[in-house]
């Protein structure tokens, strides 16, 4: 009976068993196969039976359906193993006929048919094993004593099924694949791979028979034996093994003979376990099968190694984009391009530490000739605080929009940004720039105040006796606005940390001094000082990697 089995997303572990002639995927609650995910098209794609297999087809969707990571442009003939994949989510599709596997991918195991026991630890390990192999030290991990046939049958085996396959759900069935080639007695086998905590997790199933796939229990304990000492083991007699007696992995499906290889990378360190068995009484295994196994297990190793970083390679790059789109997503937070308005210029610089950042600077029309200027920064960097800057954004012109007086306004911006229970605080400084009598309002909160060049060429910091505490940290906060007159020819500069506490090779910061300076020389005009501010802080810190964010303001009143 054809199936699908959901390799990622929500479902994940789930089979859909393709009993009906046709089936609808999509995000639509009313699909045959509903995907849950928001990339995913309402319907998305159709399956068509068609013989013994079945037909995929895209439905116009806006992502398009792969298979095999290919994308299709009209109806593929399904065949086993195809992958399918459907935005973040990835399917397989089965059709196995006389074999049956079954893929897992929960810590135990438990809820998808297999369940990993450990055995009593005060007994001798495996007292009926006939024969170990120490898979460490020659060419395939053993020196192979069997005939050439036999070898060459093995290598040519894996290394047919393994040569193509790239991510681990192509190589884990590959290899059960082989082996239940190899090995006709073999009523079933399992892969176990060590998780990111080092623990052992079940990765793949394979049954000969379908009624055989029930709950199935195995021993860690035999397992971490054979990862621990390196040596492939095999039990012609499991079931008379007084440390297995007590094992319900070996009476619930009675083992008669089983092997046991340890999978190791290509550093000879161990990385999982393969295990197949027999409940066979007669025609079970052989001495030269322990050492075809390991041969087996040593060209499955390496493969998987490959695929894992073939895996890692794939996520990464999935992150990447993952990043760029929330750039992208962030920048559009931010102001294109600077107000115009009649009589002043302004410079705006903005640059994050990794792709996205925590600092936040905008421009908010409150009336014909009032404007809220704003710059912020969210605690931290990367991802978290490049989302809580957004969600500042939103609640930045909601307050200075709707509030006409700004200290009330600061004071519903803090109340709204600390009931969020966010843990992370803002520094912030605004100015309220009235371009009809040329005066600007400046709140501070937690934040360093504009650095005011004025017409004689001298520069202040006003504000610097009226700040607040950061936004976040307590509700029910009054703040204080000071005013200040902008005569032609003066500029008010608005910066963040990342920029004076910018380190150099030898740990020196850039300095708020340096910023104050490179105000006070400014001559040329506001483009120039905020394109020197940069410059120099770039020169500073070259050679080393930009620890935090830079935002830059630089409002001038034309002279």
């Amino acid at each position: 009976m054809p199936y699908l089995d959901a390799v990622t997303g929500p479902a994940m572990g789930r089979r859909y068993t393709l009993e009906q002639p046709q089936y609808v995927l999509g995000r639509h609650p009313e699909c045959n196969i509903v995907l849950e995910s928001g990339s995913v098209s309402r319907q998305h794609a159709k399956l068509t039976q068609s013989g013994a297999s079945f037909l995929l087809e895209d439905l116009n969707s806006r992502n398009g359906t792969f298979v095999n990571g290919k994308l299709i442009g009209e109806a593929t003939k399904l065949v086993d193993g195809d992958s399918i994949r459907i935005c973040d989510i990835e399917l397989t599709y089965h059709d196995d006929g006389s074999l049956s596997e079954i893929r897992f991918g929960a810590s135990d195991g438990s809820s998808l048919g297999i369940m990993m026991i450990d055995d009593r630890d005060d007994e001798p390990v495996m007292r009926s094993v006939t024969a170990k192999l120490d898979v460490r030290g020659s060419q395939f991990g053993a020196q192979v004593n069997a005939s050439a046939e036999s070898k060459l049958s093995a290598v040519l085996e894996i290394m047919k099924n393994l040569g193509k396959a790239v991510g681990l759900d192509a190589v884990l069935p590959k290899v059960l694949d082989s082996l239940f080639t190899i090995f006709l007695q073999a009523d079933r086998g399992f892969i176990v791979l060590k998780d990111g905590q080092g623990q052992l997790t079940p990765r793949w199933f394979k049954t000969r028979r379908p009624d055989q796939e029930e709950m199935v229990r195995v021993s860690r304990t035999v397992l971490r034996e054979v990862m621990q000492t390196g040596e492939a083991i095999m039990s012609l007699d499991a079931g008379s093994d007084e440390r297995f007696e007590m094992s319900q992995s070996i009476a619930d499906f009675r083992i008669r003979s089983m092997i046991v290889a340890p999978l190791l990378n290509s550093d000879g360190e161990p990385i999982g376990a393969i295990q197949i068995d027999t409940i066979q009484q007669k025609g079970g295994f052989e001495s030269k099968d322990l050492e075809i196994l390991v041969g087996v297990a040593n060209q499955a190793g390496i493969a998987i190694e490959n695929a894992q970083l073939h895996e890692q390679v794939i996520a990464q790059k999935l992150i990447e984009q993952d990043l760029e789109l929330a750039r992208q997503v962030q920048l559009a937070f931010l102001p294109k391009e600077s107000p115009k308005i009649d009589g002043y210029s302004f410079f705006q610089a903005y640059q994050p530490a990794s792709q996205i950042g925590g600092d936040y600077f905008d421009y908010i029309r409150l009336s014909q000739n009032r404007w809220a200027i704003v710059l912020a920064d969210v605690v931290g960097h990367g991802v978290a605080a490049a989302m809580f800057m957004a969600k500042l954004s939103a609640e930045t012109r909601f307050a200075f929009a709707s509030i006409e007086n700004p200290c009330e306004a600061m004071a519903t911006l803090n109340d709204r940004i600390t009931n969020l229970g966010a843990e992370r605080f803002i520094t912030m400084a605004t100015i309220i720039l009235d371009s009809s009598s040329h005066k600007a309002k400046i709140l501070i909160a937690g934040h360093m105040p504009p650095v005011r060049l004025d017409r004689q060429g001298q520069i202040d910091e006003p504000g610097l006796d009226v700040g607040g505490p950061p936004l976040g940290i307590m509700t029910d906060i009054p703040f204080e606005a000071i005013e200040v007159d902008i005569q032609p020819g003066e500029s008010l500069t608005l910066y963040t940390d990342g920029i004076f506490e910018a380190p150099n090779g030898a740990g020196e910061q850039f300095s708020m001094e340096r910023v104050r300076q490179l105000v006070l020389k400014s001559r040329s005009g506001i483009e120039n000082c905020g394109q020197e501010i940069m410059k120099q802080v770039a020169d500073h810190i070259v050679g080393c990697d930009q620890e935090d964010d830079m935002c830059l303001v630089i409002i001038g009143r034309d002279g």
